[in-house]
């Protein structure tokens, strides 16, 4: 047993410090980033926020609302022949990732869907990416698709983002342990890493390597995203945030013929194992919770205040690019980070 003293921080632990800034408008701030991926070689241009691959969120009618120019990772759980037909289409292959876990057959999907259609980039998920066989999971997939652009994760500090740009010849590597709105996995196990900083220490050992990462978990407001990406996040996964809106699917409850709420859960909680794995195994517990979440209406209105967080934050540091953020941001560790009496 050992104990790290070196203080470990969240979201709601810092402010982002205002500085004089030449920015003419927020509207001029460029949100895109273009990039290019360490092992796969291709190339991608948009703004990098993600839609989650849970089944409520990572969907069909997600990505093509987003998407481009943003991401969705498709939930897993969708039929071959759909698959097939949704990355037939040119931009809905640009904008999506196919995802899988580590069973053989979701490997076996990926190779179906990719012979019939245009399958550019995978997400490779697993609540612990720091087993050996989940390393060499993602090494199988980099070897049969060598040009594939592919995620993997989710893992939490620099020395396991490493053996998977290295070892697992991932081109993305997702961060977070624990912090997503509905998952309990920090209660249950008392497993985790505070996201901040994880995302902080990640981005380093990543982009030592040419690599990138994306922040998965903890965002609940517009400023979340916006220190995510000033850590040095590449990409931004939103899970919770886009929940309860028209793209989503699932269990709507509904009042006079309205949509009123969405119950939305996490992928390893008691009514996802029921869904989709024939209930819980009597040698696990489960790690995630179920919530119901208000109707938001189209998730498009959301993500202008996403965009919009993202554009004012870089005018207050004077950043005229997303891409400049994180040069531009000096962190303020506070306690009492919201400020409004009623918000």
């Amino acid at each position: 047993m050992r104990i790290d003293n070196d203080p470990k921080l969240d979201f709601d632990d810092v402010l982002i410090r205002p500085k004089r800034s030449e920015a003419p408008s927020r509207a001029s701030v460029e949100l895109e980033r273009e990039y290019t991926f360490l092992n796969g070689g291709g190339t991608w241009r948009g703004i990098p926020i993600v839609a989650a691959n849970m089944d409520t969120v990572g969907t069909f009618a997600m990505a093509r609302a987003i998407g481009p120019p943003m991401l969705t990772c498709l939930h897993k759980y969708y039929p071959e022949d759909a698959l097939v037909d949704f990355f037939r289409d040119e931009a809905r292959a640009s904008s999506a990732f196919f995802t899988l876990g580590l069973k053989d057959d979701e490997f076996d999907k990926l190779v179906a869907v990719k012979k019939k259609a245009d399958v550019r980039m995978a997400c490779v998920d697993a609540a612990n990416g720091y087993t050996k066989y989940f390393v060499e999971r993602v090494k199988r997939i980099r070897d049969t698709f060598p040009g594939m652009t592919i995620m993997a994760g989710n893992v939490a500090t620099g020395d396991m983002v490493q053996e998977l740009l290295i070892s697992g010849a991932a081109d993305i590597v997702k961060i977070g342990i624990g912090p997503g709105s509905v998952c309990t996995t920090r209660r249950t196990t008392g497993v985790g890493y505070p996201q901040l900083s994880a995302i902080i220490e990640c981005a380093d050992a990543a982009h030592g390597l040419r690599g990138l990462v994306c922040a998965d978990g903890g965002c609940r407001y517009p400023g979340d995203v916006v220190k995510a990406f000033a850590a040095g996040a590449d990409f931004v996964m939103l899970g919770g945030m886009l929940a309860g809106h028209d793209e989503c699917e699932g269990d709507w409850v509904e009042e006079d013929g309205r949509r009123v709420a969405l119950t939305f859960y996490g992928m390893s909680s008691r009514e996802a194992l029921d869904k989709y794995a024939g209930g819980r195994r009597d040698y696990r517990a489960c790690e995630g919770r179920a919530v119901s979440v208000p109707y938001r209406g189209p998730v498009l209105e959301t993500m202008q205040e996403i965009t919009g967080g993202i554009r004012s934050a870089c005018a207050y540091v004077g950043a005229t690019r997303l891409k400049d953020l994180s040069k531009c941001t000096t962190f303020v560790i506070c306690q009492r980070p919201h400020g409004s009496m009623f918000a």
